[in-house]
Protein backbone atom coordinates (compact mmCIF):
# COMPACT_ATOMS: atom_id res chain seq x y z
CA UNK A 1 0.00 0.00 0.00
CA UNK A 2 2.90 2.74 0.91
CA UNK A 3 4.19 1.93 -2.74
CA UNK A 4 1.27 2.36 -4.07
CA UNK A 5 0.88 6.00 -2.46
CA UNK A 6 4.75 6.37 -3.69
CA UNK A 7 3.94 5.85 -6.49
CA UNK A 8 0.53 7.99 -7.26
CA UNK A 9 2.56 10.60 -5.93
CA UNK A 10 5.37 10.16 -8.85
CA UNK A 11 2.42 9.74 -11.69
CA UNK A 12 0.44 12.91 -10.29
CA UNK A 13 3.22 14.55 -9.07
CA UNK A 14 1.22 15.53 -5.87
CA UNK A 15 2.24 19.27 -5.11
CA UNK A 16 5.25 19.64 -7.36
CA UNK A 17 7.39 17.35 -5.28
CA UNK A 18 11.30 16.66 -6.63
CA UNK A 19 10.80 13.68 -8.48
CA UNK A 20 14.10 12.43 -7.08
CA UNK A 21 12.92 12.89 -3.86
CA UNK A 22 10.19 10.33 -4.47
CA UNK A 23 12.81 7.89 -5.78
CA UNK A 24 14.70 8.17 -3.14
CA UNK A 25 11.81 7.83 -0.82
CA UNK A 26 10.71 4.62 -2.23
CA UNK A 27 13.88 3.22 -2.13
CA UNK A 28 14.04 4.28 1.65
CA UNK A 29 10.47 2.23 2.02
CA UNK A 30 11.83 -0.79 0.21
CA UNK A 31 15.14 -0.87 1.95
CA UNK A 32 17.71 -0.13 -0.22
CA UNK A 33 18.69 2.79 1.26
CA UNK A 34 18.92 4.88 4.08
CA UNK A 35 17.89 8.29 4.51
CA UNK A 36 21.90 8.78 5.45
CA UNK A 37 22.13 7.98 1.60
CA UNK A 38 19.94 10.85 0.46
CA UNK A 39 22.13 14.35 -1.09
CA UNK A 40 22.01 16.60 2.07
CA UNK A 41 20.49 19.04 -1.06
CA UNK A 42 17.06 16.69 -1.46
CA UNK A 43 16.74 15.55 2.21
CA UNK A 44 14.31 17.95 2.57
CA UNK A 45 12.22 16.93 0.10
CA UNK A 46 12.45 13.17 0.76
CA UNK A 47 11.55 13.58 4.41
CA UNK A 48 8.57 15.61 3.34
CA UNK A 49 7.77 12.86 0.88
CA UNK A 50 8.12 10.31 4.21
CA UNK A 51 5.94 12.14 6.49
CA UNK A 52 3.27 12.20 3.65
CA UNK A 53 3.67 8.53 3.41
CA UNK A 54 3.24 8.12 7.40
CA UNK A 55 6.81 6.91 7.87
CA UNK A 56 8.54 9.87 9.68
CA UNK A 57 10.76 7.29 11.23
CA UNK A 58 12.59 6.87 8.50
CA UNK A 59 13.65 10.17 8.11
CA UNK A 60 16.02 9.77 10.74
CA UNK A 61 19.63 9.67 10.48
Amino acid sequence: MILLHALLFLILGKGGKNDMAIVYAVLIVKGKKTFADVPAKIQAQVREVLIDMELPELAEI
